[in-house]
Formats: C-alpha cells, structure tokens, sequence
C-alpha cells in the first residue's frame, strides 16, 4: 500500500476539542482571536491507502513512500455540502444565470443575449431571480414576451420555489384558465382570471418541472451531474447529501458511477423526495420505494439514506407557513398537514430512513417536531438521526425541542447574505427579522448544526459559504453591510459545521469529516490561510487540491 506525507503544512483537524487541545485550531497557529501566524511548528498527515494513519509534528513523522511538502498552506477535512440537489446543480450551471441580475431589464438582457447567442434553441432555461428584482415582486409572462416570445421560456427562481414563464411556456404546458391550483400551489391568475406566468411551489413541480423532465434525455443529465462533480471537487467539496433524489436523477448518478468502475469521485448520500400526493396510500408507496432503495445500497460513494419531504415554500414568495402572518397580512399553509406528514414519518422512521423535512417557517418546524415526536411514541426508542432543513425563521424554543430529539439543525449560511436579505425582511416586516438565521442559538442547545449550500439555490461555492457564516457579510456584494452580525461564528466553529457536523449529519461522523488516524483521506489545500489573513481571505482563497479516499480528484492548474 502507498503511504503519503503531507508535511510542512498548517492541519486544521476538525477535532470539537472533546478529550483533545489540538483540534479546533491548525497546528502551529495560536486559537482564532489570540493572534495571528505561524509559530514554527509545521504540521503532518500520513495517508496510507485511503485512510489517514498518523497526524503529529513533522519532526516525528515516520516515513513515507512519498512525501509532498506543502509549503506552509493550510490542509483540512474536505467540505461535506450538507444539502445540494446535485443533478438540478449541473443543469443549472448551463442556464442563464440571473441571481446578480438586480433589475427587469438587466434580466431581460440577459435572455435577449441567450436567445441571440443560441437563436435555434427550441427553449430557453434561466435560474436564480430574485422577487425583488422585478417590479412590485410580480413577475409576468409578457415581461419575458417583450424579448423572447415564439419558445417556451421558463425561469427558476433562485430559492426553485417559483417557475416564472413566458406565454409560449403556458401554452405548451397546457395552463388555461380553467387548470386548477394543486394542492399546496398556486397559478397566479390575474383579476381576469388568466395566468400570469407565476407558478409557486407544486404548481411549478407539477407543471414545468413535469414536462422539463419529459424533455431532458439521459444524456443531458449525465451532462449535469459531470459538471457537477467537477465543480464540487475544484470547490474542495469532498461529500454531498443530495436533497431530491427521484428516478432520474438516481440513475444518472448511477451511470456516473459505473462509468469509473463502480465508484464516484465525490460521496454521494441521498433523501428521497416524497411528494404529498393527497392520499396516505400514495404516499406510504414512495416511502416504501425510499426503503427499497435504501436496502440496496451498499456502496459509500452512492447511497439513499433517507426521505426528504417539503413542509413549506420559502419566506421571499410568502409561502412559507409561519405562525402569525406576513407583513401584507397573507399566510401560507403547509405543503404537508400533520395529518397526512404523521403517517409517511412514522413508517419512515419505522423503516430505518434519515427523515429530512424542509421547514423554513416556525409553523412548518412546529409541524416537523410534531410528526417526529408522533414516530417516536409508535416506534419507541431506537436510534434516529432526523433532520430539519433551513429552519430560516423557527421559535425561540425550537433549538432546545430539536437538541432533546436529537434532531439536527441543517442550515445554509449563503441563503442570509446580505445583498438577497432585504426582500426576506420585508415579507416578515416586524421583530421576527432579527433572528433570522441564528446558528448560534442551536450550537448553545446543544443541537447538533450542520452547513451546507442548498446549490443551485444558492452559491455552490464552500469558501464563500464560510465568509457569510464567519462575517454574516455578502459574499455577492461587498458593498451590501452585514446583517446580525451578533449571529457570526468564529472560523474554527463555521468549518467544523461544515466538515466534521456536516458527515455527522447522515451517520458518517465516526470516519469521515476530521483528520484523525482511521478516518478516510479526503482532505482539501488551501493556497491562503483563513486563520492567519482573516476572514475576507476565504473569498480570494482558492483549492489547490481535493483530495478524497487518498487519491488525488483535483488539483489547480
């Protein structure tokens, strides 16, 4: 077996510090905030095979069959993205990017140059715009008319909660006056009685993404989910937990996997996505179907592990289900009724499966606990590791319920930059806004926090993700000041989240995430270091190498 040693470098391990002083800084540096640089004592890891042997002083490094000296720069656990959609990524990465686009026409450019850059495209995909780049956050079909209107044009929103289309798109999808609002969706209709050209949350799953998956062959999606690996692993991102796993997107990832023998050059673990089909007997089929899966998988590369289910939509379009009303008086109720959720949870958590509920609303999490503690009095006690995703707006005492169900807080730095925060905040409008996001307030009840991105909702990107949860600063403009910055975390804290709590997430906790002997060699370089040049250096910072169960997957030109 080869053995590798890293020397001369600056280790961050991951450790929390339980049973050790050595982890939660890099060897050789003083603890974040006591002083900066590099007191002498380089740090080393040797890797044999696919796991990490020994981690120490260079000066007591045994030997190696290879050494690679790194010359001062910072090694680390590779980033696990706690939540992605990692197929939806690499489809989104070959759109027309519109999440800086701040104005209607400056979104209406950009789709002009795409259809003038492409004039035989049969459609146009967009993704990423923001409600309140769009006059009175009421996006129309003929605002898209005005400049791409004879193909079928259709805009995810940067949160995928709303589709926003052109006239062509309505007529191919077949939306009349007469189509009825799905359950936990709506057609936004005009006074008329006519569709807009908005549709939120199942409206936009049952009608555009319906039909944009009838259209996408296999080899558009292996297409993505290439593009997605490679961009994962140049961001330093050596796991993911893919957060709407379905048919196409397992089998694209599958062939992924076959195509290099049988293993993929990221980890892959997935929740199934379960859809409330309004019928408990519908519902308790896919949950079946997640077991099913989850029974075959054998491999730590590609893996169901779990169910995700969508409580609510998202604070920005007012569909997130909150206990007390919008600021225009609207609320929203949830996807997912605790009526119809209990059911599906309770023969989730019977079966073994990592229940994953989006809630971002305080009704939505208030229903999530519920559901959990329903399959806790039938089940009884058994290990569980569920969790709750976003939790943007949750009550003061969620953290505490959710740390006494052992339930983990899966939460996204990017989505409280600042530059996309105003429009989040006017939608609440009232003391609620000032405890968005607070990961602090789950790491002090004792909740196990996990990071990641929600890509392509979101910047993919993990250093960026960092630099929002060490400054609460925006990471897409600079200019924008920081909002609740009392809610920032100290680096050593945000990187463990998003290394060592991130693998805890799903159960991985005990060989992957630090670095530690026994635990797999999947290990990130870094050509700054964060904890010397402070934080502003984690948007300048760039990967110089990923590596992931021993073997180098990237390395920067």
């Amino acid at each position: 077996m080869t053995t590798t040693l890293y020397t001369n470098a600056r280790v961050f391990t991951g450790d929390d510090g339980a049973g050790s002083d050595a982890g939660a800084t890099p060897a050789g540096a003083t603890p974040a905030g006591a002083g900066a640089g590099i007191d002498g004592a380089a740090g080393a890891v040797l890797v044999d095979g696919a796991e990490i042997a020994w981690v120490g002083a260079a000066s007591d490094a045994p030997a190696a069959n290879r050494t690679v000296d790194l010359d001062g720069r910072l090694l680390m656990p590779g980033f696990t993205d706690a939540h992605v959609h990692l197929v939806m990524m690499g489809t989104a990465i070959a759109q027309v990017n519109l999440d800086d686009a701040r104005s209607l026409p400056e979104i209406q450019q950009r789709l002009r140059a795409a259809r003038a850059a492409d004039p035989d495209a049969t459609i146009l995909r967009g993704r990423g715009w923001l409600f309140d780049a769009v006059p009175d956050g009421r996006p129309t079909a003929a605002m898209i008319d005005e400049v791409v209107g004879h193909v079928p044009v259709f805009l995810d929103a940067n949160d995928y909660h709303s589709c926003w289309v052109n006239r062509a798109a309505l007529e191919v999808l077949g939306i009349t006056r007469d189509t009825p609002d799905p359950h936990g969706g709506e057609i936004v209709r005009d006074a008329a009685g006519d569709a807009t050209g908005l549709l939120l949350e199942t409206a936009g799953t049952l009608h555009a993404r319906t039909y944009l998956d009838a259209i996408t062959t296999d080899a558009d999606r292996d297409a993505a989910a290439e593009r997605a690996i490679e961009s994962y692993l140049a961001a330093g991102v050596t796991g993911v937990v893919d957060m709407m796993l379905d048919e196409y997107d397992l089998a694209a990832l599958q062939r992924a996997a076959e195509r290099r023998g049988g293993e993929l050059p990221i980890r892959v673990s997935g929740h199934w996505l379960i859809e409330n089909r309004g019928d408990d007997a519908a519902n308790l089929a896919q949950v079946a179907r997640a077991a099913e899966l989850a029974a075959a998988s054998a491999s730590s590369w590609l893996r169901v592990i779990g169910i995700k289910l969508v409580l609510d939509g998202v604070i920005d379009a007012c569909t997130a289900a909150m206990r007390n009303p919008y600021s225009d008086g609207s609320n929203a109720g949830p996807i997912w009724p605790l009526e119809q959720l209990a059911p599906v949870v309770v023969a989730a958590d019977a079966a073994g499966l990592q229940i994953a509920q989006h809630a971002i609303g305080d009704r939505a999490s208030d229903i999530a606990l519920d559901a959990l503690e329903r399959a806790i009095d039938v089940n009884g006690d058994r290990p569980r590791r569920h969790r709750i995703e976003h939790l943007e707006y949750a009550a003061p005492e969620t953290p505490a319920r959710m740390a006494r169900l052992g339930v983990t807080a899966s939460m996204q730095p990017v989505h409280s930059d600042p530059a996309i925060f105003a429009n989040w905040a006017a939608m609440l409008g009232d003391e609620r806004v000032e405890r968005a996001f607070p990961w602090p307030e789950y790491e002090d009840a004792g909740a196990l926090l996990a990071f990641g991105t929600d890509a392509p909702t979101a910047p993919y990107a993990a250093l960026a993700n960092m630099y929002v949860a060490t400054t609460r600063a925006s990471a897409l403009d600079r200019a924008v000041p920081a909002t609740h910055p009392q809610f920032a975390l100290p680096l050593e804290r945000a990187l463990g989240h998003a290394t060592r709590d991130a693998a805890a997430s799903i159960g991985d906790g005990s060989w992957r995430g630090r670095i530690a002997p026994g635990f797999a060699a999947d290990l990130i370089v870094l050509d700054r270091d964060p904890f010397v040049e402070g934080p502003d250096s984690l948007l300048e910072a760039r990967v110089v190498e990923t590596i992931v169960a021993g073997r180098t997957r990237y390395r920067a030109e």
